[in-house]
């Protein structure tokens, strides 16, 4: 079996080190110290809290569709605003859409 990625961690230090030996014992693996960044979440601890974004990845988003000149909105469209169908309107690229909003 194989895992690319796994996390673990403890408030106390002596079990999470004895936890460590143990995993490094029975599995080929490397310890990598505090963790910064983990499947696209940015992480930040400190001995209050531990603070979680994807700052990256949203800055990655805005260049990949090409909206780093766009206007920044609170929110993107009126939420009473009620939609209709427009004959007229050009066909979108429905995977890019998708990729955007998920």
């Amino acid at each position: 079996m194989y895992v690319d990625d796994i996390i673990f961690g403890s408030v106390n230090l002596v079990l999470c080190k004895k936890f460590s030996h143990f995993m490094q014992n029975e599995f080929e693996m490397s310890i990598m110290g505090e963790l910064t960044f983990f499947i696209g979440l940015q992480m930040h601890q400190s001995d209050e809290c531990i603070f979680i974004c994807q700052t990256k990845y949203t800055k990655e988003l805005i260049q990949k569709f090409g909206l780093s000149n766009a206007k920044a909105l609170g929110t993107p469209m009126s939420p009473t605003i009620s939609l209709d169908k427009y004959e007229k309107g050009k066909s979108v690229d429905e995977s890019k859409y998708r990729g955007m909003i998920e």
